[in-house]
Parts: structure tokens; C-alpha cells; sequence
């Protein structure tokens, strides 16, 4: 059973790291936009994934979110002429033998050759609906895979990758996300949005610059998402990551990690150590706790 889409949806986005890029050790107890959305799901979830950090399967959907996104990165280390459909198409198989190479339990996911055939023909229609959103032909990006970090005084460490980071002759920066699935329903779009401020924050602290745009590219229904952030929204947004960290470290204290029961439960991979499905959690680690949170429970310290 495959894990269930986070707060910011980042089943895209299954690594921490750029693919081809060094890995970069946390230096203090950090927050990314899909932590932060799993503590907001489920505390229990934040510590199954960010202190136990527990495996978990491989799925078919973010191995073509991996693989689409790799595509499109390389499709613009191509000459702006050359960026076609075509040529998008033709660098699947390249990335799908290295996706297979970095990640060999992919094969696994797939019964047969025909299996296979059908999920890599899903991930060429991904493709062409990129190509109905905007013409790679005309863009030139600042950025691609950009690892974004700050130090939130007295908080965590903001860390984060940028799809794709657009810097007009102007000055005036576009920070792009590619999503793979469907756009979200109306009324849910704060919240399909909390990554992108997120990212924006983080510019806005680190280069001084506001980004002037936030586009968020679903190629599950040819959908964009746009918003403009303002400065007093990042400061809002501020407050609500403090006020997330509080409670990540008041649960890490009180070794206090409760569960929420949602639809989102379905499709947990973490459904045989939690109480609401009548698994135990593995015993704690108070060492992980403080790596992760920067606090120790409290019953390790008496």
C-alpha cells in the first residue's frame, strides 16, 4: 500500500536532494513544505517519517513524478531550439534506465512488459500536456532543481528543492513547480499552495527578492496554479511555520505523537505500526527525537 499524498503533495518530489547533486547533511534540526504537511496530517505520520524514519514501498505514481521531472529538467539543458516534444519523449529512455540504476525496486512495481509499457505511455501523455502549458522553446531559466535553505532564528532550518526558478530582464523572479497529478478542487487551493510560500519565504529571506509569481504546473489535467505573494503574507506565513515547529517540538517533549484519522489513512504505508489500525509503534529513540525536533523527551531526561 503506497503512502497517501501529503499536505503539499509532494509525491513528485520523493527525494530530499537533487538526483545528480551532492548530498548536503542537515547541519540542525530542519522543516521542508512536505514535513511540515505531514505534522499538520498526522503527528504520528511526521514521526514515522522524520525520527523513525521508516521505509517505505516504492510507488508507481511518484516513480513517474521522478521520472517526468528529470525529463523536464534535462529538456532544458537542451538548446531553447530543440526543446520539443519530440525530444522530451526521446530522453525518457535515458532517464528511465538511470531512475532503474539509483532505484532498482522500481522494476518491481511492474507485473509484466505490458505493465511497464503502459506506465511509460502514461508518462509521455504527462509530457505532452506540459507542452499545451507553456513553450520550453521561449524560456531560459535562472534555476533548475535550486536547493533552498535559511536558518529560522530561533526555529528550524528551511530547506527545500525549487522545480524551476524563472528570472525575467526585469528582475522579477517565477518559481515553478511541476505536479504530476490533478489540480486541486476549488477551495482547497491554500493549501496546494503552502509549498510554494514556503519556497518563497525562503528566497525572500535568503536573496532579499520577493518572488513576483508562484506557478504551479498540474500535468494531470493541464492546469495552472498562479499566485503573487505579498510581504506581509510572508510574514503571516512565518508565524505559521513557528507555530508549526511549536508543536512539532511540544509533541517531541511530551512524546505526545497522536494520530488523525482521515480519508488519507487509506492510503498510509505506516498501517501496521499505528494504533488506529491496531499496530505499535517502534520504541523511540530519544537521540532521534533531538536530531530531528532539537528538543528530548521528556521522560528520556529524568
Amino acid at each position: 500500500m503506497t503512502s497517501a499524498p501529503t499536505l503539499t503533495d509532494e509525491v513528485d518530489l520523493p527525494s530530499a536532494q537533487p538526483a545528480d547533486g551532492p548530498t548536503r547533511p542537515p547541519t540542525r534540526p530542519g522543516l521542508s513544505p512536505s514535513r511540515a504537511g505531514d505534522f499538520l496530517q498526522c503527528p504520528l505520520l511526521f514521526r514515522f517519517r522524520t525520527i523513525d524514519r521508516l521505509p517505505e514501498p516504492q510507488s508507481s505514481a511518484a516513480a513517474r513524478g521522478t521520472l517526468v521531472h528529470a525529463v523536464l529538467e534535462h529538456l532544458f539543458g537542451l538548446p531553447a531550439v530543440e526543446r520539443t516534444l519530440e525530444a522530451a519523449h526521446g530522453l525518457l529512455p535515458e532517464q528511465w534506465a538511470l531512475l532503474r540504476e539509483r532505484t532498482p525496486e522500481v522494476d518491481e512495481l511492474f507485473a509484466d512488459d505490458g505493465a511497464l509499457a503502459d506506465w511509460l505511455g502514461s508518462a509521455r501523455s504527462l509530457l505532452a500536456t506540459y507542452f499545451t502549458l507553456e513553450d520550453p522553446r521561449r524560456l531560459e531559466p535562472a534555476e533548475r532543481e535550486l536547493y533552498v535553505v535559511t536558518d529560522l532564528d530561533d526555529g528550524p532550518q528551511l530547506r527545500g528543492i525549487v522545480d524551476r526558478l524563472d528570472v525575467a530582464p526585469n528582475g522579477w523572479v517565477r518559481v515553478v513547480d511541476y505536479k504530476t497529478g490533478k489540480s486541486p478542487r476549488a477551495g482547497y487551493e491554500s493549501s496546494a499552495l503552502f509549498q510554494m510560500r514556503f519556497y518563497a519565504y525562503v528566497l525572500w529571506r535568503t536573496r532579499g527578492v520577493l518572488p513576483k509569481r508562484l506557478q504551479l504546473e498540474y500535468l494531470g489535467d493541464g492546469t495552472l496554479l498562479q499566485h503573487e505573494p505579498t510581504e506581509p503574507e510572508m510574514l503571516t506565513f512565518e508565524s505559521r511555520i513557528r507555530s508549526i515547529w511549536s508543536g512539532i517540538q511540544d509533541a517531541a517533549r511530551a512524546d505526545d505523537w497522536r494520530t488523525r484519522r482521515s480519508r488519507l489513512c487509506d492510503w498510509c504505508s505506516f498501517q501496521a505500526h499505528c494504533p488506529e489500525f491496531g499496530g505499535t509503534p517502534p520504541t523511540l529513540d530519544a537521540d532521534a527525537v533531538e536530531r530531528a525536533t532539537g528538543v528530548r523527551p521528556v521522560s528520556a531526561s529524568a
